[in-house]
């Protein structure tokens, strides 16, 4: 009878630290939702600010750029700021999660 109830505790124990885990997960995705994400390109000529969940906030653009017989090198700067704060969103998250799941990769985050 001893045996099962080591059974139940281990069952316990491997329920709080699930719920545990899931508490920290939920907060870390809370905090990189309401993060700011810069990228920028030509030597900051476009910025664009995203949050976490990815979303468009901000995107600045100088002036000096815009050049309606160039406006392929615009579209070309403004995807490449994009692109890296794509990168640095998903580097974050990366590093977020893994901290809380201890690196095991767990799809959807």
């Amino acid at each position: 009878m001893a045996k099962g109830n080591m059974g139940g505790n281990n069952l316990n124990n491997l329920m709080k630290q699930a719920q545990k885990m899931q508490a920290e997960m939920q907060r870390a995705q809370a905090e990189l939702e309401s993060a700011v994400f810069e990228g920028n390109s030509g030597g900051g000529a476009v910025t664009v600010v995203f949050n976490g969940k990815k979303q468009l906030q901000r995107l600045t653009i100088t002036p000096d750029v815009v050049d309606p017989d160039d406006v392929e090198m615009l579209q070309d700067l403004i995807v490449a700021a994009i692109n890296q704060a794509f990168e640095i969103i998903d580097k974050e998250t990366e590093s977020k999660m893994g901290r809380v799941t201890g690196g095991m990769k767990i799809p959807g985050l």
